[in-house]
């Protein structure tokens, strides 16, 4: 089958960094799923993992952890699911990635797609739709309202792919107050579409600026990105007993200013429950199904800004080097072998 992955890691500008290449079709066993791919997204993960995950001696690292695509077969203990169904989902980090023609996914961890979405628009949101669900309602616990703060949550990196879909889950359902960071006009006029309340940017002191949009201390801060460099301003700006969370990488990070405010830390990973096969593993499965519900009732729609094809080392390549742009609007889509 065709797929795409590397030998070595390392810049996306070296000819091997991505190459097309011929796998055998996997077989599936267990709770698997296979499916005949037709889109993926790709995410800053993919970026990540392509410039330092090395493969094993002699073998290929095949990446993409967002995909769209019906399903072929499926394994004995596999439920929920049907030969010719439509799917989408995130899949695990700890197995070969779905920029391949067919691909194994656990069918605890996809959803049905989204019926009034093309493949395009339902393969930009499993990664972030977990991601943005699982630190809201799980971590965050953004329902649990903090004693005396403003009722709102402050999401910094609003306009990319994670904050794009928190601002509308927040939105669709919650009442919280939505403060989004942008700083460009085009990112400051999305995160507004997409349903914040209020937009400050990140450039500037935002600690002085959410305290002047006059509403109160935040009781949640959803950090997406460059977390070192605004945890001071998040220290100063988020209410005592707030809950602060974060998904990103930061080489350090200095948590002792959040211990005044008895603020609770709260890291997310999408890819946990697949790693560890934990008990409630088929929550994915089901917060992907309830996506759908809400985007085919209107109440919140796809990220998709770009798409692009066919799936091969030339496009992905592409696609990774605008994700590393770190300028990125919404999701980025690669459609058809």
């Amino acid at each position: 089958m065709k797929a795409i992955g590397y030998r070595t890691p390392g810049g996306i500008d070296r000819p091997e960094a991505l190459e097309d290449i011929d796998l055998p079709r996997p077989t599936p066993s267990g709770h698997d799923l296979l499916v005949e791919v037709a889109a993926v997204s790709v995410n800053p993960v993919d970026t990540k993992v392509r410039r330092s995950g090395t493969p094993p001696d002699g073998k290929w690292k095949v990446l993409g952890w967002d995909a769209v695509g019906r399903v072929v077969e499926a394994g004995p203990d596999a439920q929920g699911f049907a030969p010719g169904d439509e799917v989408y989902y995130a899949g695990s980090i700890t197995r070969p990635g779905a920029n391949s023609h067919f691909h194994l996914v656990d069918a605890r961890i996809a959803g049905h797609k989204p019926t009034t979405l093309t493949d395009a628009e339902a393969a930009a949101l499993p990664l972030t739709a977990i991601t943005a669900w699982e630190m809201l309602f799980d971590r965050l616990d953004i329902r649990r309202p903090v004693p005396g703060a403003a009722n709102a949550v402050l999401i910094i990196g609003g306009a990319g792919g994670v904050g794009s879909i928190a601002i509308q889950l927040v939105r669709a359902l919650t009442d919280l107050t939505v403060i989004a960071t942008a700083s460009r006009p085009e990112t400051r006029d999305w995160v507004r579409e997409l349903g914040a309340h209020h937009v400050v940017d990140h450039h500037g002191d935002l600690a002085a600026q959410v305290e002047a949009l006059g509403i109160g201390a935040p009781a949640f801060v959803f950090s997406t990105n460059n977390s070192d460099r605004h945890v001071a301003a998040i220290q100063a700006l988020i209410a005592p007993q707030g809950r602060f969370g974060l998904i990103d990488d930061p080489a350090t990070l200095d948590v002792l200013g959040f211990k005044r405010k008895a603020v609770s830390i709260h890291w997310e990973l999408m890819f946990t429950r697949p790693i560890f096969g934990t008990p409630d593993i088929g929550e994915q499965g089901r917060l992907l199904d309830e996506v759908a519900r809400l985007v085919d009732a209107g109440r919140i729609r796809t990220t998709l800004t770009e798409t692009l094809s066919p799936i091969s080392a030339e496009t992905l390549k592409k696609a990774h080097a605008l994700i590393e742009t770190n300028a990125a609007r919404g999701k980025i889509v690669v459609e058809g072998f």
